[in-house]
């Protein structure tokens, strides 16, 4: 089976794929580098633009995982930061967020998650959503495998807990009818491309 390479320079997004494509008998690489990011709000094109980035380093099928974090009812700019979350600095200073949004009752948010996987020819982008709010206060403990400081405030529809106070099992099977873009990309190379390459 061919080894796919995953480029990101957040440790954390590797460990919290890496188990999942493990699972399905899909070994993948992890290649420690910040790609560039172009200034625009758009998580598709920012994720591909990223994956044509990363081919070019390695020159080897590679896959990119972007996620924005949209909240619905951001002061003055509603849906705020979107594909800018890691920019505007809200994902490292989640105080301030919390000062932000603290007289704001509706508290409604949600991540976007976009992988983009690239094979030197053609790209092939996956998406997923997980909708949630904001708690009035950080709840929980930093983790490796935390895709995001985001994990302390964020409790997701259907639960009474952040992410990061859940344990893996709470988060793997929290009951929020999430979709994600690792599932839906592992299902596919399964099928479509993995085959095609024995």
């Amino acid at each position: 089976m061919e080894n796919l390479t995953y480029i990101t320079g957040n440790y954390g997004k590797y460990v919290s794929v890496k188990e999942k494509f493990e699972k399905e008998g899909i070994m993948i690489e992890y290649f420690k580098h910040d790609l560039i990011e172009p200034d625009i709000n758009d998580i598709k094109l920012i994720s591909k633009e990223k994956a044509k980035q990363a081919y070019e380093i390695l020159k080897t099928p590679v896959f990119v995982a972007d996620a924005g974090f949209y909240i619905e009812n951001y002061p003055n700019n509603p849906g705020y930061p979107g594909a800018f979350v890691k920019r505007s600095g809200i994902s490292s200073n989640v105080k301030d967020l919390l000062e932000t949004m603290k007289h704001v009752k509706n508290r409604s948010c949600y991540f976007l998650d976009c992988l983009t996987f690239f094979d030197g020819e053609n790209y092939y982008q996956f998406f997923g959503k997980s909708s949630g709010h904001l708690s009035y206060e950080i709840k929980g403990d930093k983790i490796k495998s935390a895709k995001s400081n985001l994990w302390l405030v964020f409790i997701p529809i259907n639960c009474d807990k952040t992410l990061a106070e859940m344990s893996d099992e709470e988060r793997n099977n929290r009951p929020d009818n999430r979709t994600s873009a690792t599932d839906k990309f592992i299902n596919w190379y399964k099928e479509n491309y993995q085959c095609k390459k024995r």
